[in-house]
């Protein structure tokens, strides 16, 4: 890994939810990283395809990372309000995925599962106030 993927990588780990680019970029010149967005860009699809990131893509269709907790196969739980993001197994998931896949004579099947509310925090925040 070079020095500047190793860079965007820390960044991420010390991220608690997913991050744009351009949060990660202004984070890291914010600290004194002499980086340009491009790099970061460059860096952080060099990470997902070594499968060290999540990618999720928002609402707006924009990218956004994080840096896996675990390198096994996950999904995500993720809170709308503040990011916060959990892994989470989903074998039920899985055996789904497999047979809807061969149901219709489909291999080598892959899926993504991100799964959106309000983590606890935010819910009670919001019937406190």
């Amino acid at each position: 890994m070079t020095t500047r993927r190793d860079a965007v990588h820390d960044t991420l780990r010390k991220s608690e939810g997913f991050r744009s680019a351009q949060d990660v970029y202004a984070e890291m010149r914010l600290h004194g990283a002499k980086i340009g967005l491009t790099t970061v860009y460059r860096a952080l699809q060099a990470l997902a395809d070594g499968g060290q990131v999540d990618v999720l893509r928002t609402d707006d269709g924009e990218s956004v990372y994080r840096a896996c907790a675990t390198g096994s196969h996950h999904h995500h739980l993720v809170c709308r309000h503040c990011g916060r993001t959990v892994e989470v197994a989903g074998p039920a998931v899985e055996r789904w995925a497999e047979l809807v896949g061969s149901e219709h004579g489909f291999t080598e099947i892959t899926h993504t599962v991100e799964v959106f509310g309000t983590c606890a925090s935010c819910s009670a925040t919001a019937k406190a106030g």
